[in-house]
Formats: structure tokens, sequence, C-alpha cells
């Protein structure tokens, strides 16, 4: 029994990872959708890098970092020393091509070793995370960051800055011994990818020609609407493996109920952020902006993700409609402070993640003072790490592309293959 036990999480985890990994699809078409069509083979060319980049530095170091327990050493192991865990780490996967050896026998890899799946599927649903907080970043930075400072960044993100917030709230760090509660990640996930990329922006600057200098903003139109839709529903789908897989288990009659709860409530917050942003601004503008629709969803469903097990599904609805509010109010108070964001991303997951994190205690009995206290660090870490990050690299290499390569557009001058040859 308890083999048959074992074996169903281990499918649930590694079913839910790999819904989570099609979210990275979602992010690609998304973005590729809202930037201009000079820019969609470079964004598209960032996504499937990072994630690549991702996979590998969380191999190399993040696990390790974010969870620093002997049984976690497991996949590298089962040393008991940081150090010697980060080397080892990767040497099952290239120790054969190179001669090298461990002092583990790889057959015993993910053995169990008292939780309720296998590592392997532990890592490979935790990896599929830290790309989506790196993906958060790229669609900030789209239309005018160069590819390679943007791949050195993600390197730092998602070996360092990520796993070292991570283990402040999953990872048996300060935050989850105060009492910080954030079921998947609102605030671990998607608010330490905004304030990242809020950090990146602020040096980055706008693209050329965004803002006037009176102020007033100028439309950079997207290249293709139903294209972002599609990454849209692509999320959507996939946030039931990123909520839903946050369970972690469900093999056992609570289990089960309570990711049923959870898929309840992540589609209905995804439904109430459409018509929060749907509603809104036809109230606004008397025309249903379909981008504002978009976020909506996003930010519906970036409002749950802290707090999905708890709320009935009545509650979820009103928890993503006030974030599909929210993210329309977020996106219009950037533009008017001239921080320029082609997808909304920082909205969507930084203002709204905020949201999400703060609305736990009124289903749970959750601390409004201790979730503060985890937004602050958080953002402020997320934000602080970035800055920094990238200001170092630009003193090696500018980050930002040229006047002259953005109005090239960035297919021509980084990639040498645009996107839609056909349309000039």
């Amino acid at each position: 029994m308890e083999e048959i036990k074992f074996a169903l999480d281990t499918f649930y985890a590694i079913m839910s990872g790999a819904l989570v990994m099609w979210m990275a699809a979602g992010f690609t078409m998304l973005e590729a959708g809202l930037v201009q069509k000079k820019d969609v083979s470079e964004i598209v060319t960032k996504n499937l890098g990072l994630f690549s980049i991702a996979c590998v530095m969380y191999l190399v170091c993040g696990f390790v970092l974010m969870y620093p327990s002997d049984a976690v050493f497991a996949i590298s192991g089962g040393l008991d020393d940081a150090g010697e865990a980060i080397v080892y780490g990767i040497l099952p996967a290239i120790g054969t091509s190179w001669g090298l050896s461990t002092d583990m026998p790889l057959d015993e890899i993910g053995m169990a070793y008292g939780m309720d799946y296998s590592q392997q599927a532990d890592f490979f649903f935790q990896v599929v995370f830290v790309a989506t907080a790196m993906s958060i970043v790229s669609g900030a930075v789209a239309g005018r960051m160069k590819l390679i400072p943007f791949f050195i960044f993600a390197v730092i993100l998602t070996a360092f800055i990520y796993p070292v917030q991570g283990y402040w709230n999953w990872g048996g760090g300060f935050l989850s011994t105060l009492g910080y509660s954030d079921y998947a990640g609102s605030g671990t996930v998607h608010l330490l990818g905004a304030a990242a990329a809020l950090g990146v922006v602020t040096l980055l600057g706008p693209r050329t020609g965004k803002y006037s200098s009176d102020g007033s903003v100028n439309p950079m139109p997207g290249s293709n609407i139903p294209l972002a839709a599609l990454g849209t529903l692509i999320l959507w789908l996939g946030w039931f493996g990123f909520n839903g897989g946050s369970e972690l288990v469900i093999s056992d009659e609570a289990s089960a109920i309570a990711v049923s709860q959870v898929f309840l409530n992540t589609n209905m917050a995804a439904a109430g952020g459409v018509l929060g942003a749907l509603i809104l601004s036809l109230v606004m503008t008397g025309k249903s902006d379909v981008t504002m629709v978009i976020n909506g969803a996003i930010a519906g469903l970036v409002a749950i993700t802290a707090g999905p097990s708890a709320p009935t599904g009545g509650e979820a609805v009103i928890i993503g409609f006030i974030g599909g509010l929210i993210v329309y109010a977020s996106i219009l108070f950037f533009d008017k402070m001239n921080v320029d964001d082609p997808v909304g991303a920082i909205s969507a997951h930084g203002t709204v993640g905020i949201f999400g994190v703060m609305v736990v205690p009124f289903t749970s009995d959750a601390s409004f003072l201790y979730q503060f206290i985890g937004v602050i660090s958080i953002a402020g870490f997320g934000f602080l790490a970035s800055f920094g990050a990238v200001y170092v690299i630009n003193m090696f290499m500018p980050i930002r592309a040229s006047d002259e390569e953005q109005a090239l557009g960035l297919d021509a001058s980084e990639i040498g293959v645009e996107a839609y040859p056909e349309f000039k």
C-alpha cells in the first residue's frame, strides 16, 4: 500500500511539474503577442534560453541553497557539506562523460528518504517554478534589453537570488519560522520575479519613443493579440499544476479534496480577474481593452496563489475580481511613472502578488504582520539584488540596446531571424 501511495504521489508531482513547465510556452506566446513584431524572435529566444539556464543552474547550486538539508542532498550523494553538494550535484549528470565518480552509487538516487514522493519528482517540480520567476523578468524588459546580459542575469537570479529568498519561505528559513503563509508562491515566485523585473527596468529605462518629453505615453501595439490570448489560456491551464501541485500529495482522501478545492479556486479566481479588468475597462474607457482583460486573468491567478486551498469558490471569485481591478490601476500607474513594462508583468505579478499575500489572513489564521514582513523582505531583496546584479553586468557590457538597434528591431540586431518576414 505504501509503495502504491509513493508511486501515485510521485506521478502527481511529475504531472504537476509538466503542467507548470507548459507555462513556459504560455509566457513565450503571451510575450511574443504583446511585443512589437520586430522583437518577436528575440523574446522567443530569451524564453527558451532562460528556461534552460534555470534548469541547469538550479541543478548546479540553486536546489541545495533553497533546501539545505541532508534529505535534499540525496540528489547529490547524501553529502552534508554544502560546498561538496554544489560540486557533486552535477556529477551524476556529467560524470560518465568526463570519467568522474562520486561517493554515491547512482542507482540510489531518488530512493525513499522520508518524503511521500521521489526526490527527482521534487526537483523537477521545484525547478519549473524557478523558470516561472525568471519568465516574469523577460516580459518586463522586452524590446530593449540585449540578449547576452539578459542570460547572464538569468544565471544570477536562478542560481542565487531566487533560491536564497525561496529558502526563507519553503526551505525552513526565517519567514516560515515566523509564520508567513504563501501556499504556492504569490510572494516567493511572482512578487520576487516582479521585484527583480522592476530592479532591472529601473536601470534599463523605457523603450526608445515610449514616453514623450511631456510625459505622455506613446502606444506600441503588440504584434499578435490572438497569440497573446493563447499564451494566457496556456498559463491558465498550467496554473492548475502550479497551485494544485503545491498540495504535493493526492493519495489520501483529505489531500484529494484539498487538491480539488485548489483547482476550483484557481479557475474561479482567474475568471474573476477577467471580469474585474473587463468591467473596469468598460467603466473607464467605454471599451473592453483586450490587453487589460489578458492581464486580468493573470492577476486573478496570481492573487489566489498564496492561499488557494482555504477560500470557497465564491471567495476565490472575489479575490480574483479585486486582482483584476488592481492590475488595471497598476498598469496605468506605472505608465504615469514612465516605467515601461510591455506586457504588464510588474503589475500582474508584483502589485497583485502583494495583494495575494496580504489577502491570505482573510480566509485563514495567517498574521497580517507576518505577511507584510514577507512582502517587504521578498520585494526588497528581489529589487536590490537584481538592480545590483545588472548594475555590475552593465559595467562590463551594455545591457541596453542602442536607439538604432531598437528602431531596427532586436530580431535583426540580436537574432538575425525575423518572426514575420512577410510583413514589412
